[in-house]
């Protein structure tokens, strides 16, 4: 699936194929709430980095978060654009926040890194959810496989 995405400020702006587009994990490390924000998480997108097109590149800044994590955001307006982990060259995780194509709504959410959540940002868990204090063993591809859902 073609996405098209933006930073608030209309700065940068980028076009991504993503084979696994559901936005269905939460993240609720420290991490990720405090570059990501919204509602305690952040929800990435599977997407392969060989198709990335970005617009605007010079106002884009990258922060090493660890050995295994560069995270992309704007340099004007802040807003978070997408993970990369050089360990998965061929992949790159796009925020659906920063997604401007309507996305397909997931069957089920994955909750996770519940053991480093803040405790304000209280889980909605629907019955058909999973919870995870860590991260899940299933990949990206794997859970939209196990559900039809690859594009």
């Amino acid at each position: 699936m073609k996405l098209d995405g933006s930073c608030h400020c209309g700065a940068v702006r980028f076009t991504v194929e993503a084979p696994h587009p559901v936005p269905y994990q939460r993240c609720y490390c420290s991490i990720c709430r405090k570059t990501a924000g919204a509602g305690g998480f952040a929800i990435n997108i599977g997407a392969r980095a060989d198709t990335l097109e970005v617009e605007g590149r010079d106002n884009i800044s990258t922060y090493r978060s660890s050995e295994a994590m560069e995270r992309t955001f704007c340099r004007t307006c802040g807003s978070a654009l997408w993970g990369f982990a050089p360990d998965w060259p061929e992949l790159i995780h796009p925020h659906a926040s920063a997604i401007d194509t309507d996305l397909p709504v997931p069957p089920a959410h994955t909750h996770m890194m519940l053991a480093s959540r803040a405790n304000w940002a209280v889980p909605q868990v629907a019955p058909e959810d999973e919870t995870f204090d860590a991260y899940p063993e299933e990949s990206l591809a794997a859970w939209h496989e196990r559900r039809g859902l690859s594009a």
